[in-house]
């Protein structure tokens, strides 16, 4: 197991390792994840990797398939040159998002990270409201997040502090670090503070600073950037796979795309937890069943009159709430209509066998 504890293996997944898969299978961790297919390793190299067809077959829904970061059950062949998934180990954490468009699924975006480095740059790019969004997200997935305060060179001291101090009212216990890319200022205060066998992930808006960063932390330049588009402001999109990286000290790292969209699907936890001071005003509201919109005896609203909560951050609950509603209940929907129709599927198919 020495190979797997270099990539994050604890007593925690061992005690979640059911031991006929172990009999049967060797672990692995998903290091890639391209559109058919993986990338696995054992923890002494890569190995591509497929699906079993009884995996793809029994799977009701995304969650049960393979994610970056995620331990697998998996049969090795050709020497180690080629494996079979058989199954996913349970996951400590995992992060989601709603599929782009107007489906109403979700998408993975990796498992069993420990910490979450969210990104945000100080410039006109700087959003306290899609911190909000990425902290509902993050604190949904059961991950403890950072936030890192890019291109720090382009403010002066007291703008940093500034932008501190907004990310520090939205979550007080939240560690926040300034750093540059460009000038390379704390990007090592960064790096000393990553924890060997710990998992980490970057997001963050296109354009942030992500894979720079991780390639700083690297010490190489492996993975592709852009510059930001003058004319737009706007970074151009270079991450298009999320792909876990180990680092010379020992912690692992997981990039991933910039996110354009950023639904959510049942964050009750995530929210509470990133809104903690509405929380708990809502727990001294008069009615139980409070909508936190105009009744009487309401304690967010009378906060909200008295100053002492601002309205941007309360318009911003109230979006990521209803939204957060909306898709749980057409998720769940939709889930129900999926399993109607398989069960009508196997009653025709056993219809025709006695025929």
């Amino acid at each position: 197991m020495d190979n797997l504890e270099r990539f994050g293996f604890d007593d925690w997944f061992r005690t979640q390792a059911e031991t006929e898969e172990i009999d049967n299978h060797e672990i692995a961790r998903v290091v890639v994840v391209h559109r058919d297919s993986f990338v696995v390793t054992k923890g002494n190299g890569e190995v591509f990797a497929e699906c079993s067809g009884n995996l793809l077959y029994s799977s009701e829904s995304p969650l049960d398939l393979p994610t970056t970061g995620d331990w697998v059950y998996a049969a090795f062949y050709e020497g180690d040159g080629h494996a079979i998934i058989h199954g996913v180990l349970p996951r400590k954490t995992l992060l989601k998002r709603k599929t782009p468009g107007k489906r109403v699924d979700f998408q993975m975006i990796a498992a069993n990270i420990d910490f979450a480095c969210i990104l945000q740059s100080a410039d006109d790019n700087f959003n306290p409201r899609r911190l909000e969004r990425y902290l509902a997200m993050v604190n949904e997935g059961g991950i403890t997040p950072v936030v890192l305060l890019s291109k720090s060179d382009l403010a002066s001291a007291t703008e940093v502090e500034e932008f501190t101090n907004q990310i520090l009212q939205i979550a007080p216990d939240i560690s926040v670090i300034a750093f540059s890319n460009k000038s390379g200022d704390n990007v090592e205060v960064i790096g000393k503070s990553l924890v060997k066998g710990k998992t980490y992930c970057l997001i963050g808006s296109s354009g942030v600073g992500k894979t720079t960063l991780l390639n700083r932390l690297l010490g190489s330049e492996k993975f592709v950037t852009q510059t930001v588009s003058h004319k737009h402001g706007k970074g151009r999109h270079t991450t298009s796979v999320r792909e876990l990286v180990r680092l010379e000290n020992g912690s692992l790292f997981i990039d991933t795309p910039g996110m354009r969209e950023l639904g959510h699907l049942a964050v009750d936890v995530g929210i509470d937890e990133t809104f903690t001071d509405i929380a708990e005003l809502a727990e001294q509201c008069k009615f139980r069943d409070c909508a936190h919109t105009a009744e009487k005896g309401c304690a967010i609203i009378a906060a909200i009159q008295s100053g002492d909560l601002g309205e941007h951050r309360y318009h911003s609950y109230l979006k990521i709430r209803n939204e957060s509603a909306f898709h749980a209940m057409s998720y769940s929907q939709k889930r129900k209509k999926d399993k109607e129709f398989g069960k009508m599927v196997k009653s025709v198919m056993k219809s025709k066998k006695k025929r």
